[in-house]
């Protein structure tokens, strides 16, 4: 049953404008952020790391990943087992676990939510689909043993860790309650409908109401089996003004602000009473060649442009609070990610690497970049060290539609971007987005991987990261891992990470338990010293 506020409370919630040092309720968390991305609470339908911020608190996983470490812990399972053929993964279930609707939670919810999410065949099933998991073969895939105990079958070889860990994600990991889904079911929808604006989970909160580009409201769960948060509800707010949501912070309106642009963040950080706090998230901020340009085609061209990228001055002077600088394209959070190989600007030794590949003189070029804030400053700044060795890059900007359309379309000469996968602690996870590129024909047209985008293809270093993926001895798996990465280094591949992105908020001093990263985020642990 849906938990809808008074008229009074939430006009209380809402209300904005209200005195300097005004405070929010003791017993309430208000957050602003930008939810212009949320376009359904549906688990099987999401997309992107906001709507898996709100349903992270509705909805429980059989796994999680430690906010701090990223390592994986139990949830709902408390245990589990890797077959020694690491085909399988066996779990076991927390017993006496409800959802919020009373309904028990069982292996059968399991089951029925991933079968969900591949029959429906929305948003949140690619991954899966990626990994070889097909509708038709669910009831092979996903096995109730008994109402405790649920098996998963990898259809293809692999790291299973790769698949725990992204299991861990609202969405497509997310725990439904079958009953309660079953009894809203439309024609067939599974549910769908009903889901859009509700919840059917066992986290610490329920979907209280939801408006597209307004708020969305939680209320707690009080039978949620890890104890009730202390936080009786959460509004979050959809504030996309970045002002607008430092004004609130500093004038108490709000706990926590997710949404806030570096200059009001840089003010905020001297703000007596408020704290800004920076994370590790995932992915990186890059130059990318295209090797369809025979310039770009010569590993020394690509190893001058290595060193005209001016690593210390972009991170010092254009990313704090987006980025922190990382040369190597495998997230710093990672199992086995080595430090970086101490790559600075060093426009002398470009210059003789740009002569011995026939450039003495430079020549002229383009770099594709979107035009919010910190990737055109970044790109405006490599134009400028690129200059320095004689390369002429005219700036061509866009909407990201524009930019990375063309990139896909492998329709450019240079381009600052940002990705590279990461959201899974798992070097499979970059190496596979920024590297292997299975088949490099105009005509496959895998754009899901970036090595394919940038006409990058090395059979040596896609063998190796297959082979890393499925090596079961984990001292053995972290030194392919590393070797990879310095073979990367020497090969000189197409996209070169200069930032490794993060994620930051700002929130009141007496606020604890904030988690800033969407993506494990969640407000069950958050108190209030007042």
């Amino acid at each position: 049953m849906r938990h809808l506020l008074s008229g009074v409370a939430l006009a209380s919630l809402m209300a904005f404008s209200s005195p300097v040092w005004a405070e929010t309720p003791e017993n309430q968390l208000i957050a602003a952020f930008n939810m212009t991305n949320v376009l359904t609470m549906d688990p099987a339908a999401i997309t992107g790391g906001e709507a898996v911020q709100i349903l992270n608190n509705f909805y429980d996983a059989l796994v999680e990943l430690d906010p701090q470490t990223k390592a994986l812990r139990p949830r709902v399972a408390e245990s589990w087992e890797i077959s020694d053929d690491n085909m399988s993964v066996t779990f076991h279930l927390k017993p006496g676990l409800t959802f919020a609707s009373g309904n028990p939670l069982t292996a059968h919810d399991v089951k029925y939510s991933f079968d969900r999410n591949l029959t429906l065949n929305l948003a949140q099933a690619s991954g899966l689909k990626s990994r070889g998991f097909t509708s038709e073969d669910v009831d092979r895939h996903f096995v109730v043993d008994d109402d405790l105990t649920f098996t998963l079958n990898l259809p293809e070889k692999g790291d299973p860790k790769v698949i725990l860990m992204y299991l861990a994600q609202a969405g497509v990991g997310s725990i439904l309650d079958s009953k309660l889904v079953q009894e809203h079911e439309e024609n067939g929808d599974m549910g769908r409908a009903w889901l859009t604006n509700n919840s059917a989970g066992s986290g610490a909160y329920t979907l209280g109401e939801w408006r597209a580009n307004e708020y969305v409201i939680m209320t707690r769960n009080d039978g949620f089996w890890d104890g009730p948060p202390e936080m009786a509800r959460v509004l979050m707010r959809h504030l996309p003004e970045s002002q607008t949501q430092r004004l609130g912070l500093e004038q108490g309106d709000f706990d926590v602000a997710f949404s806030l642009a570096a200059p009001d963040l840089k003010a905020l950080s001297q703000e007596e009473g408020i704290m800004v706090e920076t994370v590790p998230s995932a992915g990186f901020y890059y130059l990318a060649v295209s090797m369809k340009d025979e310039r770009f085609a010569d590993k020394k061209v690509r190893d001058a442009l290595r060193h005209l990228i001016d690593y210390d001055g972009i991170n010092g002077a254009i990313m704090p609070f987006f980025g922190v600088k990382r040369q190597r394209p495998v997230n710093s959070t990672a199992f086995a990610a080595l430090p970086d190989p101490g790559y600075k600007l060093d426009v002398a030794k470009a210059r003789q690497l740009l002569a011995e590949a026939g450039y003495p003189e430079g020549f002229d070029t383009t770099i594709r970049v979107i035009s919010t804030q910190e990737f055109l400053d970044s790109a405006t700044a490599i134009q400028g060290t690129l200059a320095q060795a004689g390369i002429n890059a005219k700036i061509i900007t866009g909407d990201g539609g524009q930019i990375y359309g063309a990139m896909r379309e492998r329709d450019f000469e240079l381009l600052v971007g940002r990705g590279g996968g990461g959201q899974q602690p798992h070097p499979d996870s970059n190496l596979r987005a920024l590297i292997y590129n299975p088949d490099n024909s105009q005509e496959a047209g895998l754009t899901n991987y970036q090595g394919w985008r940038t006409s990058f293809q090395d059979e040596e270093l896609n063998n190796l990261i297959e082979a890393a993926l499925i090596e079961r001895d984990d001292d053995k798996q972290i030194g392919m891992y590393e070797d990879i990465q310095r073979l990367i280094d020497e090969k000189v591949t197409s996209i070169q990470p200069f930032s490794e992105r993060v994620v930051t908020a700002a929130y009141q001093d007496d606020v604890s338990g904030i988690i800033i990263d969407p993506w494990v985020s969640r407000f069950e642990d958050v108190t209030k010293n007042r």
